[in-house]
């Protein structure tokens, strides 16, 4: 049985090639092919949330498959109005990928011609393909995809709440700390304060910084699980949510970059 770690360096050795292999697998490239050939299609939120191939497509490339039943949290997302402050809910939100989200497909500033661009076309074809990428890396074993899916995001973190937002971030941070699993359930504000004392999260900019602390995690990870065992998918997705919606309320009271 290889490393953790191991299994992250030859998936992210020659990541091009290897998203382009994912990408050419028959149920993927069908996908694709599908969002590729209709997006131009979709005007409005109300075309894009209607048309459920297309959205459920664009909340996987997201990482947001398991918020997609959510359809009216979302739609605030996209288009709910700002409040006494002029912030919309999705500025209030920690979690980067509801704001990369939001940018992507931001009919409020765009309108009918917002699927024409990159950010709405491309952009969720190449993201669809890392999701699938690592979500089959989980099948094998969750810590390589937990590393891979931290290489990606660790660039958005903006603070220690934003790590807390998101629970697969959380889990890499806690295991690479040597964090008890009991600190889950302490107060939010304990945690991040304990975060930001044991760790430097501008550091992730610095490439070898970055690398380090994830082998540190793949150590940590291999220690304390048989990573021969059943993937722990409820840090992504099924019945235990990735996204704790009452979490995300909670930390909407929290300014962007805040602590």
């Amino acid at each position: 049985m290889t490393s953790t770690y191991l299994n992250y360096k030859l998936i992210s050795r020659d990541i091009t090639k290897t998203l382009s292999e994912k990408a050419s697998e028959k149920a993927n490239s069908r996908e694709i092919k599908y969002y590729s050939d209709h997006i131009s299609e979709i005007k409005s939120v109300d075309d894009f949330i209607g048309n459920a191939r297309i959205f459920n497509f664009a909340m996987q490339a997201f990482g947001l498959d398991d918020m997609a039943y959510a359809k009216g949290f979302m739609r605030k997302i996209l288009a709910g109005p700002p409040d006494a402050n002029g912030m919309r809910l999705v500025d209030r939100i920690q979690d980067a990928r509801f704001r990369e989200f939001a940018n992507a497909f931001d009919f409020q500033t765009h309108g009918a011609n917002t699927t024409q661009r990159p950010e709405a076309r491309q952009a969720p074809i190449d993201s669809y393909v890392r999701q699938k990428l690592e979500s089959d890396a989980g099948q094998q074993d969750e810590g390589t995809r937990l590393a891979l899916y931290f290489k990606r995001q660790a660039g958005t973190i903006r603070s220690a709440f934003g790590i807390l937002a998101d629970k697969a971030l959380a889990e890499v941070v806690r295991t690479a700390l040597g964090l008890p699993p009991e600190m889950a359930m302490s107060n939010l504000d304990a945690q991040a304060a304990l975060i930001n004392r044991k760790l430097d999260i501008a550091s992730f900019k610095d490439t070898e910084k970055l690398d380090k602390f994830i082998k540190r995690f793949t150590i940590m990870w291999d220690q304390k699980n048989d990573t021969a065992s059943t993937p722990t998918l409820s840090l992504f997705g099924g019945s235990d949510s990735g996204f704790d919606t009452g979490l995300l309320l909670k930390l909407q009271s929290i300014r962007l970059g805040g602590h």
